[in-house]
Formats: C-alpha cells, sequence, structure tokens
C-alpha cells in the first residue's frame, strides 16, 4: 500500500528529492485506475455530505503548483461525482486595484471554507511568497515575516473548524515544456497559453528553489504540505483523491440525530 509520509513535508525537506515521474499510487490496468479513481469520487461525495450535515467543520484544500502542472484538471476530475453544492472553488490570480489596497491576506479570508463545505484553493496566499521572492519585490526579512503571517492565519483557520490540506503539483521542467507545446499545437488549447508561461519558464530554477522555502517554512502539524508527483496526471489525480478521502475519514463525521417524529412515519 503507497504511503503519504514519503511526500509529507518535514523538517529536512528537498524538493529535489520528490521525483515528479513517481506513480506510487497508480497501480492495475488503466480501466481500473479510472474505476478506482470514479470509485474515491463517489466517496468524497457521500463524505462531504456528512460533513454538510454535522455542520461543524469544513475543508480547505489549497492547490499550487508550476503553470501546466494540473490545478484545474485535479478540479474537474477529483470532485466529478460531488455536488457543487458542496464544493467552492476560488481562482487566485494576480491581485487587482481593490486586492493592492489590502493586505495580502485580505482577499483570502473572503473565500475560506463556510460550515460544512469544501473549498478549493487554484493558487492561493502561497503565491506572494513566491513571485514576489523570484522577481525580487521583497527582501529576506519581509519574507521570513509572511511565511509566519501564513502560519498564524492557517493556525486560526485550523482552531476554528477548517482541516488545512495543501497540495503542491510537483511536474518536471521537460513535462512542463510538452504541455506548453500542446498548448500551442491544439487550436481548442491556445486560450490557455500566454506569452508570459514562457518569460516564467526561464525563471525554473528559481522557482523550484523559492517553493522548497515556502514548503518547508510553512508546513506545519495543523496544515502540512504534500507533494504530488504530478507528470501523469491520473497518478496525481488519484492521489490526491485518496489523500481527501483519508483526511476525511479521520474526521470521524457523524450525522446529527435524526428526529424521533419520523420513525415509522409514512408519506402519503
Amino acid at each position: 500500500m503507497a504511503s503519504f509520509k514519503k511526500y509529507r513535508v518535514g523538517r529536512k525537506f528537498k524538493l529535489a528529492d520528490v521525483d515528479p515521474g513517481d506513480t506510487p499510487f497508480l497501480g492495475g490496468s488503466e480501466s481500473a485506475q479510472r474505476e478506482q479513481l470514479d470509485t474515491l469520487a463517489v466517496e468524497l461525495d457521500d463524505l462531504q455530505n456528512v460533513l454538510h450535515a454535522e455542520g461543524r467543520r469544513k475543508l480547505l484544500l489549497v492547490l499550487q503548483g508550476m503553470d501546466t502542472s494540473g490545478k484545474d484538471g485535479t478540479i474537474r476530475w477529483v470532485f466529478s461525482r460531488t455536488s457543487p453544492l458542496g464544493v467552492r472553488v476560488a481562482a487566485f490570480k494576480a491581485p487587482n486595484d481593490e486586492e493592492r489596497a489590502h493586505d495580502y491576506l485580505w482577499r483570502c479570508h473572503a473565500v475560506v471554507p463556510r460550515t460544512g463545505e469544501i473549498a478549493v484553493w487554484n493558487r492561493s496566499h502561497y503565491e506572494d511568497v513566491l513571485v514576489p521572492v523570484v522577481e525580487g519585490w521583497i527582501d529576506k526579512a519581509e519574507t521570513a515575516r509572511r511565511y509566519a503571517q501564513i502560519n498564524d492565519f492557517e493556525r486560526l483557520l485550523a482552531e476554528t473548524g477548517t482541516v488545512v490540506i495543501k497540495c503542491m503539483l510537483h511536474i518536471g521542467k521537460d513535462t512542463q515544456r510538452e504541455r506548453l507545446q500542446a498548448r500551442v499545437d491544439e487550436v481548442g488549447k491556445r486560450w490557455k497559453f500566454s506569452m508570459g508561461d514562457l518569460a516564467v519558464r526561464t525563471k525554473w530554477d528559481a522557482y523550484q528553489r523559492a517553493y522548497e522555502k515556502a514548503l518547508a517554512a510553512t508546513s506545519s502539524a495543523w496544515a502540512p504540505w504534500h507533494v504530488i508527483p504530478a507528470n501523469s496526471k491520473r497518478h496525481r489525480n488519484l492521489m490526491i483523491a485518496r489523500l481527501l478521502v483519508k483526511t476525511l475519514r479521520e474526521m470521524k463525521l457523524t450525522l446529527p440525530p435524526s428526529d424521533p417524529a419520523l420513525d415509522g412515519l409514512v408519506v402519503k
């Protein structure tokens, strides 16, 4: 049985130690893998229903990764059988004027999960310790302050009933090149491509270092990071689906007591 332990970020974490081509959760035939993912998606829907009915806790899934790492695809497939009423997705793009007029965590507070809800963040507050670091917009002292503020913010969420799961979708540079080229070559995918993606790609090594430092500084007992080998899209989806189902099971969710007046009730 594959273990998440190897992929959970600890004190001696080095991103280079995780092979983005690993597929520990991918076994069996292609059809069997698809069946596993569908089974997990159904169970995830069942667990979300109980989370909603219990009405006490909530879950936040944070997805980070380089361009083409598959954040959209993960959401599409992992939650393919989940009621849209139970899952809310927020996408974090470059901050607008209103967001820049506030502290960098302001926009995050507005989209934290409600009680009984699963929230999924496509990118997140971690953009504020990645892009500014690589571009040199903030110095080491400010970066350290932001790491501490993020840890405090996530502790606040955890202490008020939110279970936080953070996944870094880890792909290789060659895999990114292939996926970017596919966006150029397929007319139907060109809308996903931006010339800015190429500029960011030239800073690949700097982003890998920024990710490594950010993950090591902010993987906590209350909000741990997992690095998800994501060269294989199906493996990525299966691993995250398993992590979500495992986490929800461990929450030991319970349905509220039913109304005794319903015992023996016959609807006519």
